[in-house]
């Protein structure tokens, strides 16, 4: 149960995302479940990618003081628009998409969290 309701807070977080930023949209006739297919394939890369790319850029975000990590997640994004429905106009709309997409996703964590549909471990 855990897993599909943050798999749908993910997919809500896209949605939103596209709905208030316009660098970022869905392609046109995309479906719900090209959302959901969407928040899944960010899911992987943030497991699976993004760990990699930040052990890489680790000498450069100590010198940035973290600043760099925008850069990471803004690529993360980038890739997950490669493989989707997502359309992001370009590499600064990525890195924008990003912040805002972590804004609304920390938002909606903490929505689930207060309506105590999460279970506590």
């Amino acid at each position: 149960m855990g897993f599909v309701l943050r798999l749908l807070v993910s997919a809500l977080a896209l949605y939103l995302l596209t709905r208030v930023y316009g660098g970022v949209s869905f392609a046109p006739g995309a479906d719900v479940l090209s959302v959901v297919i969407a928040a899944l394939v960010m899911g992987i890369v943030n497991a699976l990618v993004r760990p990699v790319l930040l052990l890489l850029s680790l000498p450069v975000n100590i010198l940035t003081l973290g600043l760099f990590t925008l850069v990471v997640n803004g690529v993360v994004l980038w890739l997950v628009a490669a493989a989707t429905a997502l359309n992001v106009s370009g590499f600064g709309a990525a890195i924008v998409g990003a912040v805002v997409l972590a804004v609304i996703s920390w938002v909606l964590d903490a929505l689930v969290g207060a309506l105590g549909l999460e279970r506590r471990q």
